[in-house]
Order: structure tokens, then C-alpha cells, then sequence
């Protein structure tokens, strides 16, 4: 059978992470978890005391950099990595956990330079198929000829709710009407960035999982993914 790229987008509290390293697990697939090269990139950024607000540096910085991912050793995973991630040769799995990396790198996000860079990095990560790969643009921007693109979606409420619950196992004490406002807030920036806005691609398969839970997600993008391998296999048959 031939090995697909799948793009899954969708907004914040989607469970696109979670649906996504599931579907890659059970297609015996690579996940490929974009926000990791952005932090590996931010890391890097850090280092070398490269100020956040100098974008053509921070470019520069990208085309000079080298970030491999590959599926994470069981320790890793333990401890909640999703991909193993090489910066430059070096594994920097853990080094990219920590808070001042993550505000860094939703900061290099933002750099149309810098995004440049990164995309055509996911792109020759996923060049030959057999990824499973999930963002705000993966459908529209990064893989636009994946072969299956979905969208998932979840009501506002339902989104704020499964945030609400991740904040409150993390300790952080978060009302769930904060958590809501900050769901549509985040939905909002989302839509109407510049770079790369989240938008639903045309040839992309709507999910609605307001109802459902990752289990069972995952397990309908996979039956959409096999139906899809037949129909290549068979139009390459008739080839």
C-alpha cells in the first residue's frame, strides 16, 4: 500500500496533538511535531543571544540550522516529548521543554522569514510519505498535495473545557470562563494572523469531535486514511 502524508489542522483545544500521535501510531507512521522545530529553533536563538526582534538574523539563524525528528525513546515519551529532536546533530529533546523556549518560539513563529525556512524543513521531513503531521497550516501551506488533509473541530465550549481540564491536572487554577475567553482569543489571533492563517483547506475532510474522544477520532481518520491507500493503490493499478 502505498504511505500517505496526512495533515491534520484545526484550532487550539481541537486535540489535534493527541488524535494525531495516535493515527501515526496505529498506521505505524512518523509524527512529526511542528511546534518542536520552532522551539529547537528558539533554543538555538537563545544561545547565541539573538535578539527576538531581529528577524533577518533569526532567518539567517534558520537557513544555517539543522532540526532532525525521529520517533522518541520510550524515556522520552515518559516524559511527554513527542519526537526526538536533533539541533544541529545534538539531541536538545528536553532542552526545548522549558517555558522561556516556548515564548521564543510563538515568537519566531510570527517571522514570515523564519516560517519560510521551517516549512521547507517539514517538507523534506515528510518528502516521502508515511507522516502524520498536525498545525494550523499543514494542509494549506506545508503539505498542500497530501493526500489525505482533515480539519478537526470542536465546539467553543467543548475546546474551553478540555483546556480547563489540562489546566487544573497542571496545577494552574484557571476559572473555566477565563479558560473560554481565552479559547475564542486564541481562535481570533489564529484567523487573522498574517502568516499562514488557520483556514480549512478546500479538499480537506471536516471531523466535528465535540462528541468524541480521542480514541475514537483517531480510529476515523485511520479508516479515512486506509480508504484513501486503496484508492491510490488502485488508481497506480490502473496506471
Amino acid at each position: 500500500m502505498p504511505r500517505l502524508t496526512i495533515a491534520i489542522d484545526g484550532p487550539a483545544g481541537s486535540g489535534k496533538s493527541s488524535v494525531a500521535r495516535r493515527v501515526a501510531a496505529m498506521l505505524g507512521y512518523l509524527y512529526l511535531d511542528s511546534g518542536a522545530m520552532y522551539r529547537a529553533l528558539a533554543l538555538k536563538a537563545l544561545r547565541h543571544q539573538v535578539a527576538l526582534e531581529n528577524e533577518s538574523r533569526l532567518e539567517a539563524l534558520a537557513k544555517e540550522t539543522h532540526i532532525e525528528l525521529k520517533p522518541p525513546t520510550p524515556e522520552q515519551e515518559a516524559a511527554g516529548a513527542k519526537n526526538c529532536v536533533l539541533l544541529d546533530g545534538r539531541d536538545r529533546t528536553q532542552e526545548i521543554r522549558t517555558p522561556e523556549v516556548a515564548q521564543a518560539a510563538s515568537r519566531l513563529a510570527t517571522i514570515a522569514g523564519v516560517r519560510r525556512v521551517l516549512v521547507a524543513e517539514q517538507q523534506r521531513a515528510g518528502a516521502g510519505g508515511g507522516v502524520v503531521m498536525e498545525g494550523r497550516d499543514i494542509g494549506t501551506v506545508v503539505f498542500p498535495n497530501a493526500e489525505l488533509k482533515i480539519f478537526l473541530d470542536a465546539s467553543p465550549e467543548e475546546r474551553a473545557e478540555r483546556r480547563w481540564r489540562e489546566h487544573q491536572e497542571n496545577g494552574e487554577k484557571m476559572t473555566l470562563a477565563e479558560v473560554f475567553d481565552e479559547v475564542i482569543e486564541r481562535d481570533r489571533r489564529d484567523r487573522e494572523r498574517k502568516v499562514s492563517p488557520l483556514i480549512r483547506a478546500a479538499d480537506a475532510v471536516l471531523v466535528d469531535n465535540t462528541a468524541m474522544g480521542i480514541e475514537e477520532t483517531a480510529r476515523l481518520i485511520v479508516m479515512l486514511a486506509r480508504d484513501r491507500e486503496k484508492e491510490l493503490a488502485a488508481a497506480m493499478g490502473e496506471g
